[in-house]
């Protein structure tokens, strides 16, 4: 896959110069998030594990396919993050309270699986991790970004990012609809997916995972599809 292009000129964050910028938000699909994500302020009671000395697990999705938001190819892949120098990018555009809020929950180290969204096969990618907390993403103070926020203030910022660091491709793609499968058995059985935000709140681009549920998508990788 070819790098993506840099969004705007001298775009990167603090202490990572050249720095790509990665794009979050997603347009609605049948699978996941919506274009136009819930913007109401709060703090969800999956925020209550993310422990100060735990570590976290997250799904974080974007777009493998090119699409223009504003003029700007929102175009993200696994393959485009695997490709940056060192591997890192930062985890930008998210605008929804919600989501912004698992961002600023993350922690050095917290694993997260990279997601293709909105996309002809949406699913699990490969992995990721967390590589710099969560510091004001500076595509809310650019007026020609498609994700400028003209409410926000650079003294007062209401929007935040990570960087996010390649990890490795999954063993075997883990597509939407064989986690679906399984979330349908499991609300039945009271298996480990019973509860996924990827079926229960759809539309966040960032998502909370507990232990188990990362745990046993990661043990699909050596199964064959269901």
């Amino acid at each position: 896959m070819p790098r993506p292009q840099k969004r705007l000129a001298g775009a990167a964050g603090p202490d990572k110069k050249g720095l790509s910028v990665k794009r979050t938000k997603t347009k609605n699909s049948d699978e996941t998030s919506g274009h136009k994500e819930n913007s109401s302020p709060q703090v969800t009671p999956d925020l209550k594990n993310c422990g100060q000395n735990l570590k976290n697990y997250w799904l974080m999705k974007s777009e493998p396919e090119s699409r223009l938001e504003k003029g700007v190819d929102v175009k993200f892949s696994i393959e485009d993050l695997k490709a940056q120098p060192e591997q890192i990018a930062c985890w930008d555009g998210v605008r929804n309270y919600q989501a912004r809020n698992f961002l600023k929950a993350m922690k050095l180290d917290d694993e997260a699986f990279f997601y293709h969204s909105n996309c002809k096969e949406p699913g699990i990618a490969g992995l990721t991790k967390i590589v710099k907390e969560a510091y004001p993403d500076h595509t809310q103070f650019q007026k020609n970004n498609p994700y400028y926020d003209p409410s926000s203030k650079e003294d007062s910022p209401k929007w935040f990012m990570v960087d996010v660091q390649f990890v490795r491709i999954m063993k075997r793609f883990i597509s939407l609809a064989e986690l679906k499968t399984y979330h349908q058995a499991h609300k039945a059985s009271g298996g480990p997916l019973k509860n996924m935000a990827l079926f229960t709140r759809q539309r966040l681009s960032v998502q909370s995972l507990t232990q188990e549920e990362f745990d046993f998508i990661l043990s699909l990788e050596d199964k064959e599809p269901s």
